[in-house]
This record gives structure tokens, sequence and C-alpha cells, in this order.
């Protein structure tokens, strides 16, 4: 039996280098995610699947993805690093790279080959945004709005956020200055391909922030993906922004009256990183997880209980059905043609480099 065992694992794992054996790898894991519907969809195609496979492990998800950088500092700096793997989004992934906090990873001996034999590294292409970073998803950022509280002409561009005659209530806009700063200067007249060059310099940023102070007083900020959905849910603001799968989730599944503004959607990448300096065993077990949990089935099995487009070219084709509505996921994804007339690219470089001092400018006007 365990001669077949051994055979079993090696055929399984043909395209890596050897692994530990299973007796050498940790049986417990911390995964940090976003909670919400997000962390759902990876339980029900990635966790839950591999816990049957492997029923001696025990999976324990933290939700602190939005604070991952300071508390990965802060682990760094105690020398007690408890996660074994962390879902963030690319910025955040280059700034953890940058700083030592995360593991670099070879994508073609860490990750499986697609199908058809192309590498990992040819499969996810240019979403391999760093080093250290292993893409799941491409989602946006993008607003939602109230259907029964926009009258007869619904908004359908991004400046109608900044419009409070036209759409009088409160919005919900993110804690944060990424997205917001970006849209107050496309809505202040910036070029598209300009604004990242105008947020660069003190006068662009006080540009940004100017423009969001026209709207300021009629703001509920938002610190976690569920709040957006649920403010609107219970008729608190007229249109906020969040993920598009939270969007998703309370269109499609709650039934709300709440429809999507996809303009100037802001394109993300989300995705793993390991934390640097795990021991051998927890090592062993992550990275046998991720070989599993981002192959191209289960990339795909992700979009079935989320509108978030799978980060392999070989796991779109294989996108079909929700898992509990019946409904084709194609045309909720935020790269569908028809909500992607006119998007945003997310500068992962940029926030980079810019997020620490832009983030202490912004709370600082924030609080006045």
């Amino acid at each position: 039996m365990k001669t077949k065992f051994i055979a079993a694992l090696a055929a399984s794992t043909a395209l890596l280098a050897p692994m530990a054996m299973a007796e050498e790898m940790a049986n417990d894991m911390t995964l940090v995610s976003w909670g919400g519907a997000y962390q759902k969809s990876q339980v029900n195609a990635y966790s839950a699947p591999y816990m049957e496979m492997h029923p001696d492990v025990k999976v324990v998800w933290d939700e602190s993805s939005n604070e991952a950088v300071a508390k990965l500092r802060a682990m760094n700096e105690a020398g007690n690093v408890t996660w074994d793997l962390v879902d963030v989004v690319a910025a955040d992934a280059i700034r953890l790279c940058d700083e030592g906090l995360a593991m670099e990873i070879d994508p073609d001996k860490d990750l499986a080959a697609a199908p058809d034999g192309t590498s990992a590294a040819d499969d996810f292409g240019d979403l391999l945004v760093s080093d250290c970073f292993i893409p799941q998803i491409v989602y946006s950022t993008t607003f939602g709005y109230r259907t029964d509280l926009v009258g007869d002409t619904p908004p359908d561009d991004i400046c109608d956020v900044f419009d409070l005659e036209a759409y009088p209530g409160k919005r919900a806009l993110e804690k944060r200055p990424i997205n917001n700063m970006e849209w107050a200067l496309l809505c202040d007249g910036v070029a598209k391909d300009e604004v990242y060059d105008v947020l660069a310099t003190p006068e662009g940023q006080e540009k940004a922030l100017a423009k969001l102070g026209t709207i300021k007083d009629n703001v509920i900020w938002w610190s976690a993906g569920a709040d957006t959905p649920q403010l609107l849910a219970d008729g608190e603001v007229v249109m906020g922004s969040t993920y598009n799968g939270r969007l998703f989730s309370v269109i499609e599944e709650q039934k709300q009256p709440v429809a999507m503004l996809w303009d100037a959607q802001v394109f993300d990448l989300d995705g793993w990183i390991i934390p640097a300096g795990l021991p051998a065993d927890r090592l062993a077990r992550v990275k046998d997880f991720l070989m599993f949990a981002t192959d191209t089935q289960r990339l795909a099995d992700q979009a079935k209980y989320i509108s978030y487009g799978p980060a392999r070219a070989s796991s779109a084709p294989l996108v079909g059905q929700h898992a509990d509505l019946g409904i084709e996921m194609a045309p909720h994804m935020p790269t569908d043609p028809n909500n992607a007339k006119n998007t945003f690219l997310y500068n992962y470089e940029f926030w980079a480099d810019y997020r620490d001092d832009i983030d202490a400018k912004f709370q600082a006007w924030l609080a006045k």
C-alpha cells in the first residue's frame, strides 16, 4: 500500500522538483485572506477539496489581509511569523517582496503547468508582477448603486459619483487613497494616461484631495469589503465603491435593488505570497497546497462562486456556471467586453513607491 501511495504522490507532482514526504509536512496551516464572499470562494475551491485529500490537515483562516503589510512587518520584527500563506493585492506583494518579507518563488518549479504542458510562467504571463507573487484572480474595484434611489437616469459615468445635484445622498468610499485619488483626478479633467504623472507631484495630490473634498461631507468611509454591500442593502448610501465580486453577491445572490457602474473600474490582481523564513515543515505543506490550489482547474473552480477572472490563461475557457445560482459567470467578470469598455489600469509600481507617503497625507486630510 505504501509503495502505491508513494507512486501516486510522485505522479501527481511529476512536474515539480521532489517535495518533502507527507510526514515531513506540518499538518496545520494559517491562511490569511479578506473574509466575506471572496474568502468563501477560496474555501470552496481550494482549502475544502485539499482537506478532503488530506484529512489530517487543519486549516485556520485569518481575515487580516487588509493589514498584511503592517502585521508581517511586526511579526518579522518580533521574530515570530505565525502566518503560512497570505492573500494580498499585487502592490502589497511588491512591497513585501522588496522588504524581504515574502519569499521568492520559481513558477515553473513551485506551480503546476497547464494541462497542455504550457509552463506556469507562460500561463500566468504578465500577471507575475513580482518574484514573490502568485496571482489568483483579476478583479476590479468599481461602484454599485441603488436602482431605486437614482431616479430615471441611472449613473453611467464615474464622475456621477461627484455629482451631488443629479444624485443626492451618501456615497461609500474606501478609507485609503488608492483608487479614490485616481478617480478624483479623472473627474477633475486629468487625462487617463497622465493620472499617475500628476499624482506623483505634491500639487497633483492636493488637486485630488480637493476634488474629493467636494463630496467629503457626503461620504461614509469603509475599511472592509463587506461594508459597501451592507450599506447599499440598508439604503444608507446611494452609491459606493467595493470589489466587483462583493457587488455580484449583493445583486445576484441577495437580490437587492443594486446595479453595477462599470465605468472606470480599476483592474487589479490578487494572489498569494509566502512569508519569508517559514520552518521547513510549514514551507513544505504550503508548497504542496499551492501546487494544488493554483492549478488550472482550481482557479477556474473559484469562478463558480465569485465573479473574479482566473489569473491563468488556461483557466478562462473552463469558467462555467455559478455553483448555486446556475447562471453563466462569464458576463459577470470585470474582463467581459461589455463591462470593460472604459477601464483604468492600476499602477502597481507607483503605489509600491508612493503608498506610505500618500497614505499619511490622505489620513491627515481625513482628520481635518
